[in-house]
């Protein structure tokens, strides 16, 4: 469970509910693109309420009369939420559609346009939020203090509570899956999602436990902010330091597989001891043909601001790149059974 991992700031300030209504956990996409104005396909911008995106895209793809699995889409977005997102949908030769007279209880269309291709999972650069914490009791002045720190530190970047399933579930189903049983091919996925990202987080805990997870160690492979290129090891000189304080990289943790492990010196000393307690599930994801990646150990919430509604409701915003998740921030600073 994510609530006992490490914190970065000596944990939470605040006692507060998440989620108490929908409204109150907003996110919109922010997608790297426009549409093209002409094309085969529509770009739909859609914002949903107590609904998952898969219950959207069925809606939508009714509405044009097509297959689930013809629309496109960038990412998942919460249910528990007021979520605005894109999609792709063919435009049918011969069927003209108004999107003006889609209507539905839990799905609006925000925009239309004609665009050339197809959504692709992953297409998105990140994602903001403006979420309200109700009911607050704690230290504000103690809270304020560690929403500073996040601004000039970041945050540790765990996998959120989403990724292993109702009560960590996700981690039993995936060391049932290395022990032979079967799963659907959707699920498989998920599981062995959840068996990398088990193993990220507990390295990531020990770095926020030694206090060395926004700085670089000796050994260490690093990513670009916000992108996907990685680099090292490679000596830790000034220039570097400097990077890493700016937040202009970030060192990494391991996303398990096949393959030897990238970086070297204390922190391939490090990771292997963490992984050693996690073996069962580090064979299971080399045995499913997995190959050895990194994911930054921290990420920067972008425009972080927040105010006090009242004195027992703060809301706050901020922007995440993709893959990253709100509870992490969220977490070190108010703690709520939603978080």
């Amino acid at each position: 469970m994510t609530t006992e991992l490490a914190f970065a700031f000596g944990g939470p300030a605040l006692m507060g509910r998440i989620r108490a209504t929908p409204e109150d956990f907003f996110v919109d996409e922010i997608i790297g693109f426009s549409a093209t104005g002409s094309g085969e396909h529509w770009l739909l911008h859609v914002e949903k309420k107590c609904a998952n995106t898969a219950w959207a895209v069925k809606r939508v793809a009714a509405f044009a009369g097509l297959s689930e699995r013809d629309i496109g889409y960038a990412g998942m977005k919460d249910r528990h939420a007021v979520a605005r997102q894109y999609f792709s949908v063919p435009a049918r030769k011969g069927a003209a559609l108004d999107w003006n007279a889609f209507s539905d209880p839990d799905v609006r269309v925000l925009s239309a346009e004609r665009h050339a291709r197809k959504i692709q999972r992953g297409a998105l650069n990140g994602n903001r939020f403006v979420i309200i914490v109700r009911d607050i009791t704690g230290d504000h002045a103690a809270a304020d203090s560690v929403l500073g720190q996040i601004q000039q530190r970041g945050v540790p970047n765990y996998f959120g509570e989403q990724r292993f399933g109702r009560g960590g579930g996700n981690i039993d189903k995936a060391r049932a899956l290395f022990a032979g049983h079967r799963f659907e091919r959707n699920e498989r996925s998920i599981l062995l999602s959840a068996a990398r990202s088990e193993i990220f987080n507990a390295v990531l805990a020990r770095r926020v436990e030694l206090q060395n997870w926004d700085r670089a160690v000796t050994g260490d492979v690093f990513q670009l902010d916000a992108r996907s290129a990685i680099f090292g090891p490679e000596p830790i000189d000034e220039v570097l330091a400097d990077r890493m304080q700016r937040g202009e990289i970030h060192a990494t943790g391991p996303l398990w597989g096949r393959g030897a492990l990238r970086v070297g010196a204390e922190v391939a000393a490090l990771e292997q001891e963490i992984v050693v307690t996690l073996a069962d599930l580090c064979a299971g994801v080399v045995d499913a043909g997995m190959d050895q990646e990194r994911r930054a150990l921290r990420i920067r919430p972008r425009d972080l601001a927040w105010d006090w509604i009242d004195g027992e409701t703060l809301r706050l915003g901020f922007s995440l790149p993709s893959g990253a998740y709100a509870t992490s921030t969220l977490r070190e600073v108010v703690a709520s059974p939603s978080v």
